[in-house]
């Protein structure tokens, strides 16, 4: 892996731009190139290297990126070569759609969309004759090689280049895996090695990204940093106290009238942590505005929305007549083009230091402003019987713990460590599917040996193998050719198969045959329920559990309905962060007034129940173990301290051990910490506990568990939390 900071000096990149495109440039009235353009444009055009490009929000990288490209596609003699560009979100393809082509109509190179709501016109004129830019989701990708698999080799035979944007939203999940899969095997179709373009705002670890992109060899991967100095930040945590009735209405109500008083007239995001109480600030800023008498300014925006509804928050923040503020979920963390927002708020924790970077990087994008990011926290009111949580005030602590390390620069490091044997199953019943069946020897070397699961031992692989025959997903015919079984082709055959990742069953949102969205259908509602969805009232007057439709009227009453959280797992860095802040005297200048108080009084906590020195705490009848480790590592502890008949679960700062003193904990640690991996003793788990991906039912257990393991725990960090709370 090679670094390039990107140049301040004169533009020297420019020339080697087709004429064209240098048209294109000056007719948009380009003064000059960006930094990370400047840099991107001779690393790129040769084709000869995957580059990665990694810049803030608004920075230039798609530019960065297809200027060169459409620039050596113009070189190419006819046919003209094609670009595959990937994408995690179909609304971020008709985005690009929409800027890309704008600069491919001037030199007549073809763009193309590829989902759902495209005609099936557009697509099959592409397959007819695969030239442009393909923008897709892993997720038709990967239909490609199942349904057309034999006219794979036709259609990878064009492609030049292939680009990944959003780069950092893929790295450690079975998606992302999924896509290491399907770029490694549109080159084995192709033959040959096809350069790998990946685009993100935020990435922690630039060497575990490039190792994402090219598992080998990493050395090849060029890394690309735009080193334009940052914005001016302005910070600020609001506090506010809980009644001690736990009235969370109330507090909600005046964090949305301060919101409203502070957002109002300007275009803002609004992060709540859930979908449902995205529904809930929108209809608390809505009544607000009903209220005041003037036109609503603000707009619901999450995945569970109809596409329509989702445009329609789009276009308020990007062309609406009046000033518009998304409360959204994650869906407006992502590259959609929304225009320029004035400031970010963000109601709780952020879920991530990278996400919060990520959202950060919508704000202050014109020049001379400064990025505004306010934050809203709740806290209770403290009781005698108050939890370590609340006297510790985990949520302030942790936001600015989060905010501090954001400053210094750090986010989370991507994770690629997981073995993802789930995704391994899906790959293996789609390139039976793609090659019409295939050899267990083919299938070793195409996604092991020269693949991207290449930390499946043999043993484990034969015995996946072995699994996916037992339950009927493949089977093997006399020559040795491994088929699909009568299970494996139903599966392969339904629409769901193609994406990595689970995917809830959900009930349809109607209101006079126009779909809302969709709800959970671990959620069900019933007629007369009243309730709020897409940041308006609603009231059922029908539920039909077969077709799963819901049937609503507008209705003045409604509550927020429930929603499954995104439940991020914070990492070891920020709870280290969140110590240092509590042992620290020093002051915190972005936070407020009654915010400084909760700190002064989470400061005396830390201080009085002396966790400077010591991990092991009594609360009542239970143990509680503050390690100060992030999430997978309390997690594993939970497990390792089940497998001793201990009842344990993670409460986030704390692991509470239920009904334990803590002289009769310490032996237990004590075991752990000597064992090392070996403490985590998986034979006595229940295997319905570690299933957390689509296809780990038909895992052999083993193999599950160490799936398991390499994703979702951090052991050695466990083991050292042990050691650290029985030490001395």
């Amino acid at each position: 892996m090679t670094n390039s900071p990107a140049s301040s000096s004169e533009s020297s990149a420019f020339s080697l731009l087709d004429r064209r495109i240098q048209r294109w440039i000056w007719s948009e009235g380009w003064a000059a190139l960006r930094d990370i353009q400047e840099v991107a444009i001779p690393a790129i055009l040769p084709a000869d290297r995957d580059v990665i490009i990694s810049a803030p929000t608004a920075g230039g990288k798609t530019e960065a990126a297809f200027f060169p490209i459409i620039s050596r596609l113009l070189r190419e003699e006819e046919p003209t070569g094609a670009v595959l560009y990937v994408s995690p979100l179909k609304a971020l393809i008709n985005d690009q759609w929409e800027r890309l082509e704008q600069l491919c109509r001037a030199v007549e190179i073809p763009v193309v969309a590829w989902h759902g709501d495209v005609p099936a016109s557009r697509k099959h004129r592409f397959l007819k004759n695969p030239r442009g830019v393909l923008l897709i989701t892993p997720e038709s990708l990967e239909a490609l090689f199942v349904i057309r698999g034999s006219s794979m080799p036709f259609l990878t035979a064009s492609v030049v280049y292939v680009v990944v944007d959003e780069l950092h939203s893929f790295i450690g999940s079975e998606r992302g895996k999924q896509l290491q899969s399907l770029m490694h095997r549109v080159e084995t179709s192709a033959g040959r090695m096809i350069p790998r373009i990946g685009l993100s705002a935020t990435l922690g670890d630039m060497h575990l990204a490039a190792e994402f992109l090219r598992p080998e060899p990493v050395a090849a991967v060029t890394v690309l940093e735009s080193r334009t100095a940052g914005q001016q930040l302005k910070v600020l945590i609001k506090s506010y106290g809980l009644p001690k009735n736990g009235n969370e209405l109330a507090c909600s109500k005046e964090i949305a009238s301060d919101l409203f008083t502070a957002l109002r007239g300007s275009n803002n995001l609004v992060f709540p942590n859930r979908r449902s109480s995205v529904e809930l600030y929108t209809d608390l800023l809505r009544q607000q505005c009903e209220q005041a008498g003037v036109p609503n300014e603000f707009w619901a925006h999450h995945g569970n929305l109809s596409r329509e509804l989702r445009e329609e928050t789009e276009h308020a923040l990007k062309s609406g007549p009046y000033a518009a503020t998304a409360i959204c979920t994650s869906t407006l963390e992502l590259g959609i083009d929304i225009g320029a927002v004035k400031s970010i708020a963000q109601i709780g924790p952020p879920p991530s230091v990278s996400g919060l970077r990520q959202r950060l990087g919508r704000s202050g994008r014109r020049a001379g402003e400064p990025a505004i990011l306010r934050c809203f926290c709740d806290e209770a009111e403290l009781t005698p019987e108050a939890s370590i949580s609340d006297r510790l005030r985990e949520g302030l602590v942790q936001t600015a713990a989060m905010i501090r390390l954001l400053l210094k620069g750090w986010f989370e490091p991507p994770d690629v460590t997981g073995l993802h044997a789930s995704t391994f199953i899906q790959q293996v019943l789609s390139v039976v599917a793609e090659r019409g069946g295939a050899s267990v020897g083919m299938l070793w070397s195409t996604l092991v040996q020269d693949g991207p699961f290449g930390n499946i031992d043999k043993e484990s692989f034969l015995a996946i193998l072995k699994e996916m025959g037992v339950r009927d997903l493949l089977v093997q015919d006399r020559t040795g050719l491994l088929l699909h079984g009568g299970l494996g082709e139903k599966l392969v055959n339904s629409y769901d198969f193609y994406a990595a990742f689970v995917t809830d069953d959900e009930f349809t949102l109607q209101h006079e045959g126009h779909t809302l969205g969709s709800l959970p259908i671990s959620r069900p509602l019933v007629k007369d329920q009243r309730l709020i969805f897409g940041g308006r009232r609603w009231r059922v007057i029908d539920a039909d559990d077969q077709r799963k439709v819901i049937s609503v009227v507008p209705d003045p009453g409604g509550a927020p309905p429930m929603f499954d959280s995104a439940g991020a797992k914070v990492h070891n860095v920020v709870r280290n962060e969140m110590r240092a802040v509590l042992a620290s005297e020093e002051r915190i200048t972005f936070l407020d007034e009654r915010g400084q108080t909760f700190l002064a009084e989470a400061r005396r906590a830390y201080r009085d129940t002396q966790l400077n020195s010591r991990i092991l705490l009594a609360d009542g009848n239970d143990a509680l173990m503050l390690s100060w480790s992030g999430d997978k590592a309390n997690d594993a502890l939970c497990l390792m301290l089940s497998s001793r008949g201990y009842t344990a679960w993670n409460e986030g700062l704390a692991v509470r051990v239920h009904k334990c003193r803590i002289e009769e904990l310490e032996p237990a640690l004590r075991s752990i910490g000597q064992a090392g991996g070996d403490a985590l003793r998986p034979d006595s788990w229940n295997r319905a506990a570690v299933i957390r991906e689509k296809w780990d039912w038909a895992l052999p257990f083993e193999v599950l568990v160490n799936s398991f393991i390499s994703s979702h725990l951090d052991v050695e960090n466990a083991c050292l939390v042990a050691r650290n709370a029985v030490a001395g």
